[in-house]
């Protein structure tokens, strides 16, 4: 009984250790003050000062003055990142989107004004790629199961870009098909290739079915490791 205890004292002990070192969840947004601002091609670096200290910050191109107050949404924690185009090491920074990318400057008072998410005008119909493996964003939704592992060439629209997570850039591409309400209007696209939002590329990739990328992002689907051109 004496043994039995002891290993029950153990495993307690060896729980709350991993509770204790289990990193906090993701929260769904971050907001802070502007310090500083770094500007490279396609994206905008921030340093702000937060409610829990100052952290660096990327997202998409934006023009953004110090001392502004932005919310940053579905932030994406990364530790020892490098940019090379910085040719800067950050030991934590979050990629994301601003949800107001026209921040005004904090008030005298302290008092931010409200953030207004923008919501970007549907895509207009865009034709089909051509080929045997070509298919609509819907048609590749809707035939994951069957076209996992597989390649697709799918011709749409950048509605949204995040340059250099995980090794890659992440693209939102839209072709009119498929329904909002149900995100089968909208995939991802990972690639070694550059793209601006509103450019009409061609991507050829295989079809990844329910991928988890950590920090709370998951993907349904998703076109991984494509060729894109515009």
């Amino acid at each position: 009984m004496k043994s039995v205890a002891v290993l029950a004292s153990l495993l307690v002990g060896a729980f709350l250790c991993a509770a204790q070192a289990a990193p906090p969840p993701t929260p769904s947004s971050l907001t802070g003050e502007v310090l500083e601002t770094r500007k490279v091609d396609s994206y905008t670096y921030l340093l702000l000062k937060t409610s829990t200290g100052e952290i660096w910050a990327a997202v998409p191109s934006a023009a953004v003055s110090k001392g502004a107050r932005v919310t940053i949404a579905r932030p994406m924690m990364m530790e020892n990142f490098e940019s090379k185009t910085l040719n800067k090491k950050f030991d934590k920074i979050v990629f994301g989107q601003l949800v107001d990318p026209n921040a005004k400057p904090t008030s005298p008072h302290g008092a931010a004004s409200a953030g207004t998410a923008t919501t970007p005008a549907p895509v207009a119909k865009v034709a089909k790629a051509t080929g045997p493996d070509a298919r609509t964003v819907a048609e590749v939704f809707k035939g994951k199961s069957t076209l996992k592992d597989k390649t697709v060439t799918v011709r749409a629209q950048v509605v949204k870009v995040s340059l250099g997570i995980l090794g890659k850039n992440w693209l939102h591409v839209q072709d009119g098909s498929g329904s909002a309400a149900d995100g089968t209007n909208d995939i991802v696209v990972t690639t070694k290739s550059e793209a601006a939002i509103g450019d009409i590329v061609t991507a050829k990739g295989k079809v990844r079915t329910d991928v988890d990328v950590g920090s709370g992002y998951t993907y349904a689907v998703m076109i991984d490791d494509a060729a894109v051109a515009k």
